[in-house]
């Protein structure tokens, strides 16, 4: 049903787990794709050639912390793909960090990361959508970013800023046709927490604590987003869905 044929969608972070997930899935309702990685280039390569030739598929090594580079990353975009139809705002950091034992390094980090790569790609994507009348949008925040996460309070800051980033642009946007949108998981298995989850019975532990009784997959993830690039989704904006197993029930 849902049908991006004609479209390209930038995808940021999207050589593994919830970024990868998403390459693969837009390619698979015929979207072109370009994706950014930071430093794993044969996930990357690997990633591209894994698609078949019906759609184009290109990635860009970019780092988030570099505001140069960045610009340079969606000009080259525009370049190979002619215009971005969609941006997906998925690149980003967690990190363990006590409030005693968190640098002020640290914290910039990760803020920086999260919170100004989603500004920053946005920033630089939006004349191109206004121009066209038309742009999606979707920022991957967290559930951290609702509630709080002990020990990870420069994580939960950074998404909540995306979650805040979020609504005022669904606001600024909206009468351009584009629409801002967010996706907010709770627990993915990824490899970005496969740290915690190396240990079986804790990981086990918090699914038993999910209401449907098990962690996402990065594609749990995916298909959300997908939908609110869609033309089903055409009247969504400014929302946080939340994907989270019913976990955690934020409005």
């Amino acid at each position: 049903m849902i049908d991006l044929r004609g479209k390209t969608a930038l995808i940021t972070g999207g050589s593994r787990g919830i970024g990868s997930a998403c390459v693969k899935l837009f390619a698979k309702a015929g979207c072109n794709v370009a994706f950014t990685y930071q430093k794993d280039f044969k996930a990357a390569n690997e990633l591209a050639e894994s698609i078949n030739d019906r759609v184009k598929i290109k990635s860009y090594k970019t780092d988030l912390l570099d505001e140069t580079n960045i610009l340079e990353t969606v000009d080259k975009v525009l370049l190979d793909f002619e215009s971005i139809d969609i941006l997906v705002n998925n690149a980003g950091i967690w990190q363990h960090g006590p409030i005693e034992e968190l640098s002020l390094a640290d914290w910039k980090n990760t803020i920086d990361a999260n919170l100004t790569g989603t500004y920053l790609f946005s920033k630089n994507v939006i004349p191109g959508m206004k121009e066209n009348n038309f742009g999606r949008i979707i920022n991957v925040s967290s559930t951290a970013g609702q509630r709080g996460e002990a020990e990870y309070s420069h994580y939960a800051a950074s998404k909540g800023g995306v979650i805040s980033f979020t609504k005022s642009l669904a606001s600024e946007l909206g009468p351009f046709g584009i629409t801002v949108n967010s996706v907010a998981p709770g627990w993915v298995d990824t490899d970005m927490v496969s740290g915690v989850f190396a240990d079986d019975k804790y990981k086990k532990g918090e699914a038993e604590k999910i209401p449907v009784r098990r962690i996402a997959t990065a594609e749990d993830i995916a298909g959300p987003i997908l939908f609110l690039a869609s033309e089903l989704a055409r009247h969504v904006n400014g929302e946080i869905l939340n994907v989270n197993g019913g976990s955690i029930l934020c409005g």
